[in-house]
């Protein structure tokens, strides 16, 4: 697909994105751009349909989101091996020196630290992986960038490139949601995320994010009990069920006099029991609560 081609297709998407046109038809444009589209970088930059495309990542429909998501890592993956092909020392490294492995034996020429992570998967982060982080230029948001990784990442065996594509994923649809960096509501919703994402008692989170049955964009709208696991739902029902049960079991009718006054409120809806505390010679003690502003006292 030429250049003039391609900026067509760009007008005709950014159009339906923008009037809301019905989804089929943004999954048509996208799906021509992906048969279509032999990206170099040349042609994303001067298109910008890159661009254009990334943005829909963050679109309402799972369908159009995860297509676009697609279609942009594999341009990504393809410009970044067309770099990797024309670079004099990676050739030299591939030919001459080849990369070495923690216990000392050389790995295959060319092998892509992004392709498959050596580090234990309960001992993962993005430290560990080596991974660079810095994806939007912004320090806040690339460091939120990395904590999302982390939690991602945990006892996982997803390469670090795909952890890393929704990590970045994450981040951008709480950015758009929660934004900017500086607004004490995005910073509070990563840390909430990440520690969800860490909970170990739910690792089905985890997975369910990285596999994008949960999409980004409504991970970070999810509510707390959404992002509980099934058993601690169920945990919670049962202690809400029983503390229900003790609250409807019978008690004992309590008087109610309109002769005693409350001393805090002075209304004289008070209602009392009566107990021996003393001696049996001596007055019985009064119990007393005012219905009105549940001050208690005796007497």
């Amino acid at each position: 697909m030429e250049a003039k081609e391609i900026e067509v297709r760009s007008k005709a998407l950014t159009k339906a994105a923008t009037s809301g046109e019905p989804p089929a038809n943004i999954v048509a444009i996208l799906r021509d751009l992906q048969k279509g589209v032999r990206p170099t970088e040349d042609l994303l930059r001067s298109t910008k349909i890159g661009i254009i495309v990334n943005k829909l990542k963050q679109h309402k429909s799972p369908e159009i989101a995860r297509l676009s998501s697609e279609i942009v890592s594999r341009w990504r993956n393809e410009v970044n091996k067309q770099k990797a092909a024309l670079s004099p020392s990676a050739s030299q490294r591939s030919s001459n020196s080849p990369k070495q492995t923690p216990n000392g034996t050389a790995s295959p020429a060319g092998s892509d630290k992004l392709a498959k992570s050596t580090v234990p998967p309960d001992k993962r982060s993005w430290k560990a992986d080596q991974i660079t982080i810095n994806q939007t230029h912004n320090k806040i948001r690339d460091s939120c960038i990395g904590l999302m990784y982390d939690g991602l990442c945990l006892k996982s065996t997803e390469p670090p490139r795909t952890v890393l594509q929704k990590a970045s994923d994450v981040e951008a649809a709480a950015y758009k949601a929660y934004g900017p960096e500086s607004k004490e509501q995005y910073r509070s919703k990563m840390r909430s995320l990440f520690q969800n994402l860490k909970n170990k008692s739910n690792p089905g989170l985890r997975v369910r994010v990285l596999t994008n049955e949960v999409t980004p964009d409504h991970f970070v709208r999810m509510t707390d009990d959404e992002l509980k696991s099934a058993e601690r739902l169920e945990e919670e029902r049962k202690i809400v069920k029983e503390n229900m049960d003790k609250a409807m079991v019978a008690k004992a009718e309590r008087s109610v006099s309109t002769s005693l006054q409350c001393g805090k409120c002075g209304q004289r809806k008070v209602t009392y029991t009566e107990a021996q505390t003393r001696s049996a010679d001596e007055p019985m003690t009064l119990f007393c609560t005012c219905v009105v502003c549940g001050k208690s006292w005796r007497q």
